[in-house]
């Protein structure tokens, strides 16, 4: 990385007005909080796309979906894999890429936007009363600025749809269960799910919530069926856009979803194999089986829970125990947390932005060797955060309270209304 310390400057002031908003109580509007969040993410984006070292991911595995689809050729099969999701994000490349856009640039366009209209939706996730915070905290959070900017990851875009679909789920009325309009709020709920599928496969663990938060076994299945036909729509079009065959589509299928058993990035497998990258297809397994396991041990224990908490304690319970790890992951979570937010939450998040930035800020300022033999003890901290994530999941209100029962003050936890 080219400019380490305007780097670093800029997401230590997005943490300090965090921390700011929350001492002093403030409670900007709506446009305030976009334009902080807009202005961040634009200087970040100057710096990202002027610089010489660019994520390894964004520049080999997203730029050749990009222009695979420009030049009418399968993402999937173009990149032998490295591209292994559907064609979404690689269409909303070559929108950017068609015009002429340098890659640094029209890579990060979709991220940066997505995050942008995330910054509002966490407020309304949030509800009226504790909206206001909510979005500022989310605007300036160092992780959203990291991975939507520098690393540009698509989880901003997948996570856009999903916080979406919340918010068109916990609208859905039981009365209007046989209704044109409950309908159509499950039908949307589903399809806003199925595009966030359709950005990145991770967010399948939650369609068991989201299918909860509608209040029929009817809107439920509404949901479900239009949830599964935007990935369908996204796949079997595909032919129509690219120069491909039906036959070359069952080696796409092969691709998708894969996962490769690489292990010791984070946690557990990182002190196994001492910090390095490595193929360990027994420890991917075994760690498979524990992260499902706690998967459905969390939602069983948090299924009584406002569902926002419930998610939250999904996707950290999945930090936790994940054998397989990528810094990006760290955001999954951080909307669900700004919007309901509990004791420990912000300083996890603060500590988790202090070791993601030091894999984006600190370890990119080596060559290869270098670059390897401080991702070793990298790595291994990682366990220092991960107990700060699980006292982080909301564990006091896996049972639901009266609203006149609840002991914690408004900047901590402020109950969703709207």
């Amino acid at each position: 990385m080219d400019h380490p310390y305007y780097t670093a400057f800029i997401l230590v002031a997005g943490l300090i007005a965090g921390v700011l908003a929350q001492w002093r109580g403030w409670r900007p509007s709506l446009w305030t909080s976009l334009a902080v969040g807009v202005g961040l993410r634009l200087i970040l984006l100057v710096f990202a796309a002027a610089d010489s070292w660019q994520p390894v991911d964004f520049y080999e595995g997203f730029r050749p979906a990009g222009f695979a689809i420009l030049h009418h050729q399968d993402p999937v099969l173009a990149t032998q894999g490295s591209w292994h999701f559907l064609p979404m994000i690689p269409y909303l490349y070559a929108l950017t890429l068609a015009p002429g856009l340098p890659w640094e640039v029209a890579g990060r366009v979709w991220t940066l936007l997505a995050d942008v209209v995330l910054i509002g939706l966490v407020g309304k996730l949030a509800g009226r009363k504790y909206g206001p915070m909510a979005r500022f905290q989310y605007a300036t959070n160092p992780i959203a600025l990291m991975v939507a900017v520098i690393h540009a990851q698509v989880e901003p875009v997948a996570l856009v749809f999903l916080v979406g679909a919340y918010i068109v789920a916990r609208a859905a009325r039981p009365a209007d269960g046989l209704t044109s309009r409950g309908a159509m709020y499950a039908a949307w709920a589903g399809a806003l799910f199925g595009f966030a599928l359709s950005a990145k496969s991770w967010p399948i663990v939650l369609l068991p919530v989201l299918l909860a938060m509608l209040p029929t076994w009817r809107q439920r299945l509404y949901g479900l069926c239009a949830a599964g036909a935007v990935p369908v729509f996204f796949l079997v079009t595909l032919p129509l856009v690219v120069d491909t065959s039906w036959k070359n589509m069952l080696n796409v299928a092969r691709y998708l979803g894969e996962v490769r058993p690489v292990v010791g990035e984070w946690g557990w497998t990182a002190v196994l194999t001492g910090g390095d990258e490595k193929l360990v297809p027994l420890a991917a397994t075994i760690g498979q089986v524990i992260l499902y396991s706690t998967i459905a041990l969390v939602m069983w224990l948090w299924w009584r829970s406002d569902r926002i908490d419930q998610t939250s304690a999904i996707l950290l319970a999945f930090m936790v125990v994940t054998p397989r790890m990528g810094s990006q992951y760290l955001l999954w979570f951080v909307p669900f947390l700004c919007a309901r937010p509990t004791r420990w939450s912000r300083p996890a998040m603060a500590l988790g932005a202090v070791w993601a930035g030091i894999g984006y800020i600190y370890l990119t300022q080596f060559g290869d060797n270098g670059w390897w033999t401080n991702h070793e003890w990298w790595s291994i901290s990682s366990i220092a955060v991960i107990p700060f994530l699980a006292l982080a999941m909301p564990w006091a209100r896996r049972v639901p309270r009266p609203a006149g029962e609840l002991s914690v003050s408004e900047t901590e936890l402020v109950t969703a209304t709207t």
